[in-house]
């Protein structure tokens, strides 16, 4: 089924000729059936490669999406036209009344600073908050996956030495879970950060249940007993290209950055970089968007106002 994006988003024509199913907003007024509504609050610096990479996802799922498209301030970007952001992308007060199946908190390029430290740092919490009681289930990549941990549970992230750049192998839990159902024992995913989160400390916690992780790059999946938050660590979302456009970016920049780990052949950055995450990535997400939205979200979103779904179906 498609993911429906908004007339003219240039993101459109790189998933059609990669054979995803998107249709525009004009095209799905005419079809006659309840979509799932996800809201995206990118936080990426390159607005339209993040679109497109998480729209990729989305895409390759047998739900109709449609997606709304979230800034975090209307603030000029320096890799993405003021055009682009005020045609495709709305301001919180614009969509804080409605109500989401699901919302998609990606990463930032803000791993070194504390969170009270970033600029936006009050309005990030006043979203989450509000994802809470308007929202069936949150998705947090990376940063926002710390972020979230932070803010709703008060965990504590630890800065490492150097970023952690990459492709690690993980574990999933030997315990059934539908959030995992048609994943391998191991499976590799990308990761890209400065920090992580004590593994001991989130298993310790009553309301979170680790559901893969790695002896390399630490927890990678996390969901919330309620079932409302997913913490997922990496970057399933990542093209093949992205982490070798960040190491010759880091190198442009003078930064000395390692070679991300099992990443390159032979992880010599002269040769041909490895993708071995997409299906994993396409997978969580199928899994997510199935199990802990369509499967939990009620038919009318109105009903879900003043009160959390599941309380609803009690």
């Amino acid at each position: 089924m498609p993911v429906r994006i908004p007339d003219n988003l240039p993101a459109a024509e790189i998933l059609e000729s990669e054979n995803i199913f998107v249709m525009s907003e004009t095209r799905a007024a005419n079809q006659d059936i309840r979509p799932m509504r996800v809201l995206v609050l990118n936080l990426m610096p390159n607005k339209i490669e993040t679109e497109t990479q998480l729209l990729r996802l989305l895409g390759n799922t047998p739900l109709q999406v449609d997606v709304d498209l979230l800034r975090i301030h209307d603030k000029a970007s320096k890799h993405t036209s003021i055009d682009h952001m005020n045609t495709f992308y709305r301001d919180f007060e614009a969509v804080k009344s409605k109500n989401y199946d699901g919302l998609i908190i990606t990463g930032a390029p803000l791993g070194q600073l504390d969170f009270e430290d970033v600029v936006y740092w009050e309005h990030i919490k006043e979203i989450i908050d509000w994802s809470q009681q308007h929202v069936t289930s949150v998705l947090f990549l990376c940063w926002a996956a710390h972020a979230g941990l932070f803010h709703l549970y008060d965990l504590h992230r630890k800065l490492l030495d150097e970023k952690r750049s990459g492709v690690f192998c993980h574990r999933r839990s030997t315990k059934p879970h539908p959030l995992l159902r048609g994943f391998d024992d191991e499976f590799f995913a990308p990761h890209s950060r400065f920090a992580e989160m004590n593994v001991a400390d989130i298993k310790q916690h009553p309301d979170l249940e680790v559901l893969a992780e790695s002896e390399q790059a630490g927890a990678y999946i996390v969901l919330s007993r309620n079932s409302r938050n997913l913490f997922v660590m990496g970057h399933p979302e990542y093209q093949k290209s992205t982490l070798k456009d960040e190491y010759l970016r880091d190198l442009e920049q003078g930064l000395e950055p390692s070679v991300p780990t099992h990443y390159f052949r032979n992880d010599d950055p002269s040769q041909e970089a490895i993708a071995r995450w997409h299906s994993h990535g396409s997978l969580l997400v199928s899994n997510w968007l199935n199990y802990y939205v369509y499967q939990l979200t009620p038919y009318d979103l109105s009903d879900m106002s003043g009160r959390t779904p599941w309380e609803s179906k009690s």
